[in-house]
């Protein structure tokens, strides 16, 4: 008996349909995927959509559309439409408010996802974290380039006037000695915190570098620099509120997998790009 008449006695034994007997429905071809892809997950019964916001003074990941200012844009409201994708649920990114009201309708769960907030104990309270973070910040010590602050360790701040926005987190320890060890205005908008700085009204001020960059970008005026060390590293994270009406298992377990492929596929990278893109072209000459 030859090799090929014993190779199909085999498989007519067991069942199977040799691949030089297939189809070409049944083929697959070189180089495609040896499995169909996944289905889109089902429909989640009460979870039609959700609703995210996030700081919407906050460019390259969020600011107002100015086409619609009901809507917010930048990296994280694309993400947002990556992870709706994936977890099969529509998500509209919709602007609430200042950073403090977002987070106020995310504790009454009026918002149901948060897109990009800082680890907090006290935020533990009314909100669900994913892990790992989706995006690593740095948040620094800015200062005007004509009166620089002498600034080595967080201790070299103290007998100053400092300045941030209100709502703010950069991290429990940081926000501890502040809390205990520094004069700390804190105020709605990091463009009003900018001009304070430029103003003289503040000695220095605590803000993100990238953030703040873009809108010193824009706003003109005299120049502010960042100083080193960081204050800190902080890490943006995807969050979901305990009162949201999706805040199911099911639902925490779409979204759980989603934030590990995102981690893994390394597209927020591009997203952020693209933000920075789509900023310097809305702002003005």
């Amino acid at each position: 008996m030859s090799l090929r008449s014993l190779a199909a006695t085999t498989i007519a034994l067991l069942g199977l349909v040799p691949v030089w007997a297939q189809t070409p429905s049944q083929q697959t071809p070189p180089g495609a995927p040896a499995s169909p892809a996944p289905a889109a997950p089902p429909p989640v019964p009460g979870c039609p959509q959700l609703v995210a916001s996030g700081n919407p003074q906050y460019p390259p990941y969020l600011w107002r559309d100015p086409a619609d200012e009901q809507k917010l844009i930048g990296a994280n409201a694309d993400l947002m439409q990556w992870v709706a994708a994936e977890i099969g649920i529509p998500i509209e990114t919709r602007y609430v408010g200042p950073w403090g009201r977002v987070q106020e309708e995310a504790r009454a769960g009026r918002v149901d996802l948060v897109a990009g907030a800082f680890f907090t104990l006290p935020r533990t309270e009314y909100m669900d974290y994913f892990h790992p973070a989706f995006r690593e910040t740095r948040s620094v010590v800015w200062t005007r380039g004509a009166a620089p602050v002498a600034y080595k360790r967080w201790s070299d701040l103290g007998g100053l006037q400092g300045v941030t926005v209100i709502n703010n987190s950069f991290g429990v320890e940081f926000d501890t000695y502040a809390r205990q060890s520094l004069k700390m205005t804190q105020v709605a908008s990091i463009e009003q915190a900018i001009q304070m700085l430029q103003r003289g009204r503040a000695d220095y001020m605590i803000y993100e570098d990238t953030p703040a960059e873009a809108y010193a970008a824009r706003n003109g005026g005299p120049a502010i620099r960042p100083l080193t060390p960081a204050v800190a590293h902080e890490g943006l994270y995807l969050t979901l509120s305990h009162r949201s009406r999706c805040n199911t298992p099911e639902v925490r377990g779409r979204l759980a997998r989603a934030v590990y492929k995102l981690s893994q596929d390394r597209v927020m990278a591009r997203f952020v790009e693209q933000g920075f893109l789509n900023w310097r072209k809305q702002s003005p000459p």
